[in-house]
């Protein structure tokens, strides 16, 4: 078998590898695996179903003419070596951990916002002030929160800024192929416990509210904190092991290359998110600061985290459906 794949890279060597050729190649091997094993089955001996299975294929000119395939049509795809796939993998790591903890900053700011706005309000702390300057208690604390976590994004993009070449197409060895996939099987245990873990942080956080409000209404404010803080490490779970799987996925897309259309998907939702957050983010404080709603304002953000899921699944489904 390894003769074979050594016979089908001599062949390619001199080729364009774009995805037209890559696919070619992979058709090729799969269909001369078959036709080898069938021979080995029949009783060849090993070097008797290579010799078949090599003079029954032909030459690559030919096929590539039957076919009515360009030798150099299209871009050159990069290949991918085992280095680079482990350092994507690794870089995509590192990128949904400094995600995680800026989207968890950011939900820990809002329950620091919560607490505080409660704490003033009961007079714990800013006593004799006036309510306009404990009010910045908690928005101070928002933003200390909000600043660093702004820098975790920046600074998680631009680490992965020298891997947008896989988004245009990417040609990748079958040993390399191997290597991924056996990863990829070693972590799936691992990413479902962190699924299970978050849905059931998500399913359990109301539980919260509902052990608070029985302490009073002045309670309830503790238990939405308590309540952002298990989404908050929820969210982490999805991101930092989400995008471990996802470095999985794009590396061995069947296409080949990273899917032009997902691009496109995740660009579209992307544009959104950047507008819908913002203006949630602006109505919470609005909310909250003209009209002194803390204690209910806080529901803006499971709203919208949900109808920005819809969104996205209903936008992700259609687009599938109309490009197939």
């Amino acid at each position: 078998m390894e003769t074979i794949k050594n016979y089908l890279d001599n062949m390619f060597a001199n080729l364009a590898k774009n995805a037209e050729t890559i696919k070619l190649k992979n058709d090729l091997l799969l269909n001369m695996e078959e036709k080898y094993n069938e021979l080995k089955n029949d009783g060849k001996s090993e070097n008797e179903a290579i010799g078949i299975v090599i003079s029954e294929f032909g030459n690559i000119e030919e096929l590539m003419e039957e076919l009515g395939i360009e030798e150099k049509r299209g871009p050159v795809l990069q290949t991918i070596t085992k280095e680079d796939a482990d350092n994507f993998i690794a870089a995509k790591k590192q990128e949904g951990g400094l995600v995680g903890i800026g989207v968890f900053l950011c939900i820990i700011g809002v329950a620091m916002l919560i607490f505080l706005t409660a704490l003033t309000d009961e007079g714990i702390i800013g006593q004799g002030l006036s309510s306009d300057f404990t009010d910045m208690f908690g928005i101070i604390a928002l933003f200390i929160m909000i600043v660093p976590a702004v820098g975790l994004f920046i600074y998680a993009g631009m680490k992965l800024e020298k891997y947008k070449y896989l988004r245009e197409g990417f040609d990748i060895s079958l040993q390399v192929r191997t290597m991924i996939e056996q990863k990829q099987n070693a972590f799936s245990p691992t990413y479902m416990v962190s699924v299970i873990m978050g849905v059931c942080l998500c399913v359990l956080s109301p539980v919260a509210i509902f052990v608070a409000s029985a302490f009073g209404d002045s309670a309830s404010n503790y238990g939405v904190v308590v309540l952002l803080l298990m989404v908050a490490m929820a969210v982490f779970l999805f991101i930092y092991f989400g995008n471990i799987k996802e470095s999985f996925s794009i590396l061995l897309k069947k296409t080949h290359h990273y899917s032009k259309v997902q691009t496109k998907n995740f660009k579209i939702i992307g544009v959104v998110a950047a507008i819908v957050w913002p203006l949630a983010i602006c109505g919470f404080l609005i909310s909250g600061l003209v009209f002194h709603l803390w204690y209910i304002n806080w529901i803006v953000f499971p709203i919208t985290g949900i109808l920005f899921g819809m969104f996205s699944a209903v936008y992700g489904i259609t687009q599938g459906r109309s490009d197939s």
